[in-house]
């Protein structure tokens, strides 16, 4: 089943590439049993590893092209959009903002995100996760459990937001600035988080 369900991913993502994308993965891929039929493991791994990468990028392309161009009243920043592997880490992190000045809001999602696990653990203790002063709170948003986050600050006296949802492995981050949780919410609600997940899971 899990071989099935890799085979139809690899399948819908040849069919959104361009053909230098997929002469690419087809050299990888021959590069790779070639490497491994020659008993050069070393060879073989990093084929692999590139074939990977460059599906986590057309992923990360694909997830983009998901999302809203306007959140309300903020429009997207093209020109700030960005796709790029994970330093270190398997996957990609994706970026979208929106909004000019001061306001600008960000949404971020990262693959294989080191800090999913401890807040997933949060989020499933409550009493962790709904801080007594209201700075810290759980939340659902499109039937997915985040932690949202407030902050005040010193000097601005400005009410910042944080949102954090963990969509498997992935992390997908909002944070807006200078606004109230009620925004937050309505805005983040915007984010097809549904359709997100089909591709990143």
């Amino acid at each position: 089943m899990e071989k099935m369900k890799i085979l139809l991913t690899l399948s819908f993502i040849l069919s959104l590439t361009a053909t230098g994308w997929s002469q690419d993965f087809s050299k990888n891929i021959t590069t790779a049993k070639n490497s491994y039929a020659g008993g050069n493991l070393e060879d073989a791994r990093f084929a692999m590893e590139q074939m990977l990468n460059d599906i986590d990028m057309v992923i990360g392309r694909e997830v983009l092209k998901m999302l809203p161009a306007k959140m309300e009243t903020f429009t997207s920043n093209p020109k700030n959009d960005n796709v790029a592997a994970n330093t270190g880490l398997a996957g990609v992190a994706i970026h979208r903002d929106y909004g000019t000045g001061e306001k600008i809001l960000n949404l971020d999602l990262m693959s294989n995100s080191p800090i999913v696990a401890s807040i997933n653990a949060i989020l499933s203790i409550p009493f962790m996760g709904n801080s007594g002063d209201g700075t810290q709170k759980i939340i659902k948003v499109e039937g997915y459990k985040a932690i949202l986050q407030k902050s005040v600050d010193a000097e601005s006296s400005k009410t910042n937001y944080t949102l954090q949802i963990p969509i498997g492995a992935t992390l997908l981050t909002f944070t807006a600035p200078d606004t109230n949780e009620e925004d937050v919410i309505r805005m983040a609600n915007l984010i097809p988080i549904s359709q997100i997940t089909k591709l990143v899971e």
